[in-house]
């Protein structure tokens, strides 16, 4: 699969701490090589449009638009009142 991120990603993926860069990245190798690994937990989230999240960390997840076989991302920080 093909990944892209728009602009919004890179200024909020600027703003996390660094070790939680360092998860994002590592959650991005991991699902380039294989999407549905277990703790990606890589799963479409809305019906009426391909919106799919991705976890990164327990805080964190990428949501993206899948376009055939590209997925452009954003990144939001998980609200507390879902953990």
């Amino acid at each position: 699969m093909k990944s892209r991120t728009v602009a919004p990603f890179w200024e909020l993926f600027e703003a996390l701490p660094s070790e939680v860069q360092n998860v994002a990245f590592k959650a991005y190798r991991l699902w380039r090589v294989n999407p549905a690994s277990r703790g990606l937990r890589f799963k479409r989230v809305c019906d009426s449009e391909p919106v799919y999240s991705v976890r990164i960390g327990r805080s964190y997840r990428a949501l993206g638009l899948l376009e055939g076989d590209r997925c452009t991302g954003i990144l939001e920080e998980v609200s507390k009142q879902y953990h």
